[in-house]
């Protein structure tokens, strides 16, 4: 066991990255007690919650990565963190998501469960069966998706829990296998889901998919699918805000390539892709982890992100459509399911699975002199070099005719640039490893303890992974950041109590 050094004798802790779960890991060791240093490749702070100005129109800024935050309401290390104590307002639209339909009027995710059973007709019953026993227990449903997947957490012991789980588990099985088309049988509740279930890059059906699409949906219901005002980089500066109000520093523009780039330290966590960590110990880890950690396979598709700004808002063919903050566009469920299967192979697909936000729509302080950002992504083959913007412009076009004729401006990152932005992003591999059920219990690996990679020796520190290679994964939920600091705590400093995180 270490005990924290001296004030002023540098480090007790180095966290390297600046991402949602680095930052939440820092803050938890810092309001321990324990003197911390956060590295950054990047620039600026907030790894994935980052907004910039892309320099594409006046006043006009850009989330870098994620856009829209239903894990940042349900995260128990958020709920604890209480951003909306810390000044970030976070808005809640109308409609949690939307899946236009060629011919057909839109398919509608209203916050209110009732309204969007009513505009399902024959599948309404189903909808409401399916996901308002989930929505009324969200926080637990929450609070076990987003926890070590080594443990139960205490709200789940609850009886009254029970039924949330238990529906949770009937919903992954029946949406997450070829039994999918029991519960829902018309094309607008099935594509409606299924649009839910493509955040995961995994095969469709897929039981990982599954339960992800009833967890994401329920919370659609719950506490609504969320901008932040200003944008994501609003959530990133409240952690840094408090990091550096507890001692903490924040280095950016420090690459790490090795363990001999870091100053001493008594403990380093990485918010890095699993690989990145191998790289960083090597020749410090055992054999067994070491290939462990660059054999963790990616994720079977990969993102690639278009930053557009436009005069006007998103001319949908159905103007509800306008209303929600995340919008679906990939068409029926059997063209999503093709679209993935054909990217998880490494085919391009005709018609990608393609999510579109407008934060403007919610938060006007995002448009300047009638200009707009327009957030967007598709699905597309793991390392794939093209351009993205025409594909992802003729997808929006599909379903919003005029939609060319509002661009003033394009930005595209194809999937083999996305780490040039942000240093996890190999590959565009936003997932930042496999996503199917196995990995994301054994991720990176199926030790008791995921997190820890290396006890201090004679080179240095133990080291800890607390990123979304790490559980519970992707997502900006601050979890993987928690969980590990918890550990590492215990075990290096020998700190038992988690510090409060309220402002």
């Amino acid at each position: 066991m270490s005990a924290a050094r001296p004030s002023g004798s540098g480090p007790d802790a180095i966290v390297i990255g600046s991402g949602a779960n680095g930052l939440a890991a820092a803050v938890v060791l810092a309001r321990a007690g324990l003197a911390v240093e956060v590295l950054e490749a990047e620039e600026t702070a907030g790894g994935g919650a980052r907004t910039l100005d892309l320099g594409l129109a006046p006043g006009i800024v850009h989330d870098i990565c994620s856009a829209v935050h239903p894990m940042a309401l349900a995260s128990p290390f958020f709920r604890a963190f209480d951003l909306a104590a810390r000044g970030v307002e976070m808005r809640v639209p109308e409609a949690s998501y939307a899946q236009p339909l060629d011919g057909m009027p839109a398919a509608i995710a209203w916050r209110d469960l009732e309204r969007t059973a009513a505009e399902l007709g024959a599948d309404g019953p189903s909808w409401s069966r399916l996901l308002g026993p989930l929505a009324e227990r969200a926080d637990v449903l929450a609070d076990l998706a987003l926890g070590d997947k080594r443990s139960l957490p205490r709200s789940a012991l609850s009886p009254a829990a029970w039924p949330g789980i238990g529906g949770l588990g009937v919903g992954a099985l029946l949406q997450g296998t070829p039994a999918w088309g029991a519960a829902l049988r018309t094309p607008h509740a099935r594509a409606l889901l299924t649009g839910v279930a493509a955040h995961v890059f995994a095969p469709l059906p897929s039981l990982s998919a599954g339960g992800v699409s009833m967890l994401l949906a329920a919370l659609g219901h719950a506490g609504g699918w969320p901008i932040p005002v200003g944008g994501s980089q609003a959530i990133a500066d409240a952690l840094i805000a408090d990091l550096r109000a507890h001692g903490g520093a924040i280095r950016t523009g420090a690459p790490v390539r090795t363990w001999r780039d870091l100053p001493p330290a008594a403990l380093t966590l990485f918010d890095t892709s699993a690989r990145t960590a191998a790289d960083v110990l090597v020749h410090r880890l055992p054999q067994g982890r070491e290939r462990a950690l660059r054999t963790f396979p990616p994720a079977l598709g990969a993102a690639a992100k278009v930053d557009f700004v436009t005069s006007a808002p998103v001319p949908w063919r159905d103007p509800r459509v306008g209303r929600a903050g995340t919008v679906h566009l990939g068409g029926t469920r059997e063209e999503m399911a093709a679209a993935e299967a054909e990217a998880a192979s490494g085919r391009m697909p005709r018609r990608p699975v393609t999510l579109v936000s407008d934060p403007g729509a919610v938060d006007p302080s995002r448009i300047h002199g009638g200009l707009r950002p327009i957030w967007a992504y598709a699905h597309v083959p793991l390392r794939d070099p093209r351009d993205p913007v025409e594909m992802v412009t003729a997808q929006i076009e599909r379903f919003a005719p005029g939609f060319r004729d509002t661009v003033v401006a394009a930005r595209g990152i194809s999937a083999s640039r996305m780490a040039d932005h942000d240093r996890a992003l190999l590959g565009g591999d936003i997932s930042m490893g496999s996503t199917s059920l196995l990995r994301m219990v054994a991720r990176p690996t199926a030790a008791p303890d995921p997190y820890r990679l290396l006890g201090a020796d004679a080179r240095g520190g133990a080291a800890y992974l607390c990123s979304a290679a790490a559980p519970p994964g992707p997502g900006v939920h601050g979890m993987g950041g928690l969980l590990a600091a918890r550990r590492a705590l215990r075990d290096v400093f020998g700190i038992r109590q988690l510090p409060d995180l309220q402002p």
